[in-house]
């Protein structure tokens, strides 16, 4: 599906190249993508909801065309979440669905609380993206998480800059990940993303959304067990309707980051997709659009 993207400029000076589909006076989707890949990850979405809802879909900043800054603390979330806002406000959107997955669905949990707060923000779509209070804990005291984010650490480390400056992102992923990147993505989607990653700029960027957590990674042989005198993230409960969409065979998030979610979402809608890995939303497109299809014909 070819989509075209225009050039946005928020008020904070970043901008943004942007995909805007659909009628402009219908509800708004804004779909927000996570790493590493782009817009493009939501192209079956968009051409499924835009006979219908006006889909907004960003490359986020640091990604592709947008603004690459290349400080770290470009990258905080207050900032990332501020990105969002902005961009409404840019194309005149008062209030709107937030869809995410991945670092996007991690955007969009901070995106749903602020909408929450501010009343712009109706309805909540995330997909293997962790909820900013239970994910903190999972690090400190569940293994097979831990294990599953130690390539948090090596993202953070600086010492892969030269690696990544020289022969772009996809070179720090086999190191990381080893061997060849394989995908189910289709051929010209995998050329897209190889062509993406070359751009030194951009994968810096990329890596400064993990550099800029606050999440705290420890190694494998520190204690599981919170930290004395832990306090989690001072988040209310979530009271906008919200929708959890799971891969179940998610080798970054294991099905552990389910649990609890009623304890700080008022009644979250659950769906697990069984027998696909992390980009539910291409590997199992209908199902993800099935899912969302139900939820928002509910709460509309």
């Amino acid at each position: 599906m070819a989509l075209e993207q225009k050039r946005v400029v928020l008020a904070n000076g970043i901008e943004l190249d942007v995909v805007d589909e659909g009628p402009h006076d219908a509800p708004v989707l804004v779909f927000l993508h996570g790493f590493p890949e782009s817009h493009r990850t939501w192209r079956n979405q968009i051409a499924h909801f835009s006979d219908r809802f006006r889909c907004i879909a960003p490359d986020q900043r640091g990604y592709r065309g947008s603004s690459k800054p290349q400080e770290i603390e470009a990258y905080t979330p207050d900032k990332l979440v501020g990105d969002v806002f902005l961009l409404a406000d840019a194309l005149g959107v008062d209030t709107f669905t937030i869809v995410g997955h991945d670092w996007g669905g991690a955007i969009s949990w901070g995106v749903a609380y602020g909408g929450m707060m501010n009343g712009r923000v109706t309805r909540a779509i995330i997909a293997n993206a962790p909820h900013p209070v239970l994910f903190p804990k999972l690090l400190y005291t569940n293994r097979e998480q831990r294990k599953a984010s130690q390539y948090f650490r090596d993202f953070r480390d600086p010492a892969n800059d030269a690696l990544v400056r020289e022969h772009g992102l996809g070179a720090l992923l086999i190191k990381v990940f080893g061997g060849e990147l394989t995908t189910t993505m289709e051929p010209e989607e995998q050329a897209a993303l190889l062509e993406d990653w070359s751009n030194p700029d951009a994968a810096i960027g990329m890596l400064n959304y993990y550099r800029a957590s606050p999440m705290e990674v420890l190694p494998m042989n520190a204690p599981f067990a919170l930290p004395e005198g832990y306090q989690p993230v001072p988040l209310p409960k979530l009271t906008i309707p919200t929708l959890v969409i799971w891969a179940m065979e998610d080798q970054a998030l294991p099905p552990a980051n389910l649990d609890g979610l009623d304890e700080v979402i008022e009644n979250p809608e659950v769906v697990q997709v069984p027998e696909c890995g992390h980009f539910v939303q291409w590997e199992k497109p209908d199902a993800f659009n099935a899912a969302a299809d139900a939820f928002l014909a509910k709460t509309g």
